[in-house]
């Protein structure tokens, strides 16, 4: 008659470790996930919203800039680097001094 081995301890923890680094694997991939799906929907319910009142942000062009303006509050929001790009137009317009001057206040320091 054969008789079965039992599992030594180690072989035992062994399994239990890998059975709890899969759940640890599994949870974080769980996390990522509905934290993904929250930035998704947190995306879809303020784009391209006002973030003083609210309202919908309209994109207007000005030259090669498009900034994003609520006809609301008449708030004007600009991206990343549109604003050197705006000051770089009115330099080369000759006509907007003192819209260089106002930019400049905006500008990062």
């Amino acid at each position: 008659m054969a008789t079965q081995d039992k599992p030594s301890s180690t072989e035992e923890e062994y399994f239990a470790r890998e059975e709890i680094e899969k759940k640890r694997k599994l949870a974080i991939q769980q996390s990522q996930s509905m934290a993904a799906q929250a930035r998704e929907d947190l995306k879809k319910l303020h784009y391209m919203k006002c973030p003083k009142c609210g309202m919908d942000l309209q994109t207007v062009k000005h030259g090669d800039v498009d900034m994003e303006t609520c006809f609301n509050c008449h708030g004007i929001f600009l991206d990343a680097g549109e604003l050197e790009r705006l000051q770089k137009n009115m330099a080369h317009e000759n006509s907007g001094k003192w819209m260089g001057a106002v930019l400049n206040l905006f500008k990062n320091k």
